[in-house]
């Protein structure tokens, strides 16, 4: 190998750097990507299931890692292991309270309301400002209130 060879890969390799820490930083949000996926007591197949959940797109948060695993809670505040490839970087939120909740054109109070979405609805999140989130329930797009939601 000549150094212009190994100058190449120091290169890559310090270029690559700042973005492997930035994903190391715990905690991040993260979604489940499947239909179906288990949470378990630790990081193994070997261990009891705690929960199974049947919902894509669920937002969970990203507490710790263990080599191919990953120690989530959701949004009950349950926390277990789920296998990596279980999860998406891809940023959800979900509706949280007890009441209707509205989605409007722009972020502020003050303008029209275009939706109203129900505690439990799941939508994916574009951008986020100022105590706001944009959100897109099956093309359905507002902004709500960060306070209304869970997984921003």
């Amino acid at each position: 190998m000549t150094s212009r060879h190994l100058a190449a890969i120091f290169l890559c390799l310090t270029l690559a750097g700042p973005a492997t820490a930035q994903d190391d930083a715990l905690p991040y949000w993260a979604s489940i990507s499947v239909d179906e996926a288990r949470m378990r007591k630790g990081p193994s197949p070997d261990v009891p299931v705690i929960w199974e959940y049947r919902r894509k797109d669920l937002p969970v948060k990203v507490v710790a890692r263990h080599e191919t695993w990953r120690k989530i809670e959701d949004p009950d505040g349950t926390q277990g292991w789920m296998a990596a490839r279980l999860l998406s970087r891809a940023r959800t939120a979900i509706v949280t309270g007890d009441e209707v909740r509205p989605l409007y054109e722009a972020a502020s109070a003050s303008s029209a309301i275009l939706y109203r979405a129900e505690p439990g609805v799941v939508g994916k999140i574009s951008d986020c400002a100022n105590g706001w989130c944009q959100l897109d329930v099956r093309g359905r797009r507002g902004w709500i209130e960060t306070g209304h939601i869970w997984g921003d």
